[in-house]
């Protein structure tokens, strides 16, 4: 497994795009991910997007946020890292393929729809860490399943044996 963490967007190409915010249902979707990256013999591009300003910023305070932007990255690519250590250890059998994880700034779906754009699949976890629970979907599956430049595939919860 070739394991690279890159801030800029996957290169152009047939791929499978995974986004992955370290919930439990992100992770299922990492475990999925694999999987079809492996049947198709394709890339893997795991994903975290994160938008440290959802209003932007006033004019002089971009330059003052800098570090801790900086470390909100340095923080995401840990968290992805992790993610898939958690989900390898998992697996009956570890992934092989290319895997590269991005750590990426922006509104998330923005972001997303660019990067799974032309490509093979997009595939990702019904909800995120978001808190609205009660949803059969999030926000961001939502906006994927409608707008996304190629098929989406959403992971549901496994079942939980009685």
């Amino acid at each position: 497994m070739t394991l690279l963490v890159s801030t800029e967007p996957p290169p152009p190409g047939s791929a499978i795009v995974n986004a992955c915010d370290g919930s439990d249902a992100s992770l299922w979707a990492l475990d999925r991910a694999m999987t079809e990256a492996e049947a198709h013999r394709l890339p893997l591009h795991v994903l975290a997007v994160v938008n440290p300003s959802p209003t932007g910023y006033p004019p002089g305070m971009a330059d003052l946020v800098q570090e801790s932007v900086q470390r909100l990255t340095a923080s995401m690519s840990d968290g992805l890292r992790r993610a898939v250590a958690t989900v390898q250890a998992a697996r009956p059998r570890p992934y092989a393929g290319q895997l590269t994880l991005h750590v990426l700034l922006g509104n998330v779906v923005d972001v997303l729809l660019r990067a799974a754009d032309g490509r093979h699949t997009l595939v990702l976890g019904t909800r995120g860490n978001g808190g609205f629970t009660r949803l059969l979907l999030g926000s961001v599956s939502t906006a994927a399943v409608h707008h996304a430049g190629c098929p989406v595939l959403v992971v549901p919860a496994p079942v939980e044996e009685p």
